[in-house]
C-alpha cells in the first residue's frame, strides 16, 4: 500500500495525521501467512477503518471482521466476491477497482516489443489469489499468439524459493508478473536477478523502472491511495461502505528505464519510446 499516497490524500482533505487521528500501519513483508494476525492486531486497536492492498488481504479482513468499514484497491472485488456490484456494494468494503485483469495482456505485447526475439517467458503469480487469476488466464491465451511459450511459475510461500531459483538458472527470455501486492516484497531482488541474467521484465507496479526495472505498465498506486482516503473521509463523516461505490480506476502509465535496456543490450523501439508517460534515461 502508498503510505505516502493515503498520507497526501488525508493531508488534501484538511487532516494531520497524529493529531486529528491515527495511522496504525502493518506490513506482512511479503508473507501472507502473516496477514491474519495482522489484521487482528489492528481489529483488537478498534480502529474505526481498514485500508486493504490487494484481494487477497482484502479477503483475510472481509473474513475478520463485517463490522468494521473496508477501503480497498483491488482487481476486481465483484468477481472475487468483496462487493456485490460496484455501484452498490452492499456490505462493509468499498474502495477502488483496478482494471489489470483487462490489461494483463499488455504486458506480454510490451515485452515483446522491447525484446522481439524473446520466446520462453516466466510468469511469476501467486495461485492462491483470485484477483489474479484473470490475468494469469489472459496472458495464457494470449502468449501463442505473440510467438510467446509461458511458464507459469507459483510464488506463494512453498514455492517462491524454487521459482526464483528457476528464473536464475537462465532458461528463459523474458519474465512478467501479476501484480498481487504481496509480491511487491520480491521486486529489489527480482531487479539484482533480472540485470545478472541480462533478462527483460516488466513490472505491474510503477514505482518498480524508478529502482532499475526495465518496463512498467501499471495504475499509479501513489494517485489510487490519494484517491482512497476520499473513502476515509466520508465513512469519517458517518457514511456506510456499502452506499459508496467503488470507482473504477482508468489510468494506466507506461515507464522505460532507459539505462536498464541499454544495460541488458537492448534498443528500445522509437514508437515505444514516444508512446511512454515517463522515461528514465
Amino acid at each position: 500500500m502508498s503510505n505516502s499516497g493515503v498520507r497526501q490524500g488525508l493531508a488534501d482533505m484538511g487532516y494531520l495525521v497524529g493529531q486529528d487521528l491515527m495511522l496504525e500501519e502493518r506490513y506482512a513483508d511479503g508473507k501472507p501467512e502473516r496477514v491474519p494476525a495482522l489484521v487482528a492486531e489492528l481489529l483488537a486497536l478498534n480502529v474505526v477503518v481498514l485500508l486493504t492492498p490487494g484481494t487477497p488481504v482484502t479477503l483475510a479482513a472481509q473474513r475478520a471482521t463485517s463490522r468494521v468499514p473496508i477501503v480497498c484497491v483491488v482487481g476486481d472485488p465483484v468477481r472475487t466476491g468483496l462487493v456485490t456490484s460496484l455501484a452498490r456494494p452492499g456490505g462493509n468494503i468499498t474502495g477502488l477497482s483496478l482494471l489489470s485483469g483487462d490489461y494483463s495482456v499488455k504486458w506480454l505485447e510490451l515485452l515483446k516489443e522491447v525484446a522481439p526475439t524473446a520466446r520462453k517467458v516466466a510468469m511469476l503469480w501467486n495461485p492462491d489469489n483470485p484477483g489474479t487469476a484473470n490475468q494469469s488466464n489472459q496472458m495464457r491465451q494470449a502468449a501463442p499468439t505473440l510467438g510467446l511459450d509461458l511458464i507459469a511459475l507459483a510464488v506463494g510461500p512453498a514455492d517462491v524459493k524454487n521459482s526464483l531459483a528457476s528464473v536464475e538458472a537462465g532458461a528463459f527470455d523474458g519474465l512478467v508478473m501479476t501484480d498481487d501486492t504481496l509480491l511487491n516484497a520480491l521486486i529489489p531482488q527480482l531487479i539484482v536477478l533480472t540485470a545478472e541474467r541480462r533478462l527483460p521484465a516488466i513490472y505491474p507496479f510503477s514505482d518498480s523502472v524508478e529502482q532499475g526495472g526495465l518496463l512498467s505498465y501499471s495504475a499509479d498506486f501513489f494517485k489510487l491511495w490519494r484517491r482512497a482516503a476520499r473513502y476515509v473521509d466520508l465513512i469519517l463523516k458517518g457514511a456506510h461502505p456499502a452506499d459508496l461505490p467503488v470507482e473504477q480506476a482508468t489510468e494506466v502509465a507506461l515507464k522505460i528505464n532507459i539505462k536498464t535496456a541499454k544495460a541488458l543490450g537492448l534498443t528500445v523501439p522509437p514508437s515505444l519510446l514516444a508512446r511512454a508517460d515517463e522515461v528514465i534515461e
